[in-house]
């Protein structure tokens, strides 16, 4: 069921105002590690795409005898994710708000995840962002886009992303943006992923950082077809040695016709971009994640 088809209206629900909204995901063109920081981390350069794999977020404002010790609580249904729901990057950025605007109200918020998780394609930071979005929408905070790309940057790399919304060049740790004229309308994209979660310090553990011969924002702007043979994902050769079986998915979507094939961030979720319609994904890949759209 597509998340535009879910009611989120909780039965003796009292709402005085409620907005719904719909995190979209990512993919990475290219991602190349070029360098290690003095402070642990790792400068990268990507670029990010947007596809229409979504989430669904619903806030409403809290009844007054709903308990005083919170002012954000949040109920995720569809898609588990572990955890303390106050680590949630979505409470986490109601919280970074109410840092700043104390008279926000307390809100519920209700997540069904339809993005699949530890899978590189950016589920949280969208969240996170959207919720930023939609809580300066709902509440006329006055924020603008620089504004929320700031408050969506003190909360994870690629978070700011989910602000702009359009292709994007990144570099630093993914949170230096600059918007790309890249348009891929027109073409299929399937997306696959394995249930085998890649945590991010394994992804990084045989990683050497080193800078590509030619930049992936140079690359992108040429025709798809060219792409095989010079856009790098730099994680798939350390997470494909430690999980062959993932890169056996890329292997397959390559035989099954399309044009440019790749892992998204440190995966485990991998995709194809194809002229035509990919068909019977769904039987191609089973007991796995699967999704087909054209842009």
């Amino acid at each position: 069921m597509s998340p535009e088809m879910i009611t989120f209206a909780a039965e003796n629900e009292i709402k005085t105002a409620t907005m719904i909204t719909f995190p979209i995901a990512k993919i990475n063109l290219g991602l190349n590690v070029v360098e290690k920081r003095p402070d642990g981390y790792h400068n990268l350069q990507t670029v990010f795409y947007p596809v229409p794999v979504k989430d669904a977020l619903e806030v409403f404002t809290m009844d007054d005898a709903f308990p005083s010790d919170v002012d954000c609580d949040l109920k995720v249904t569809n898609i588990s994710i572990d955890g303390d729901e106050q680590r949630n990057l979505v409470v986490r950025a109601y919280n970074l708000l109410k840092s700043d605007f104390p008279a926000l109200p307390r809100c519920h918020a209700h997540l069904w995840k339809g993005i699949p998780t530890q899978a590189g394609m950016g589920g949280g930071s969208s969240d996170c962002a959207y919720m930023i979005r939609l809580l300066n929408e709902m509440f006329h905070l006055g924020l603008s886009e620089q504004q929320m790309i700031d408050y969506a940057a003190r909360l994870g790399a690629d978070c700011a992303f989910f602000i702009k919304n359009g292709p994007c060049y990144a570099e630093g740790i993914g949170e230096r943006l600059e918007d790309i004229q890249l348009d891929l309308s027109g073409w299929h994209i399937a997306v696959v992923r394995p249930d085998i979660p890649v945590p991010t310090k394994e992804a990084f553990s045989r990683i050497r950082p080193h800078f590509p011969v030619k930049n992936c924002r140079d690359i992108v702007m040429q025709p798809v077809e060219t792409w095989r043979d010079q856009l790098v994902n730099d994680f798939e050769e350390s997470v494909f040695a430690l999980h062959p079986e993932i890169g056996l998915v890329k292997e397959k979507l390559y035989k099954m016709g399309a044009t440019y094939a790749a892992m998204s961030g440190s995966g485990s979720a991998l995709f194809g971009l194809f002229r035509n319609r990919p068909e019977a994904l769904d039987q191609a890949f089973p007991d796995m994640f699967t999704f087909s759209s054209v842009l």
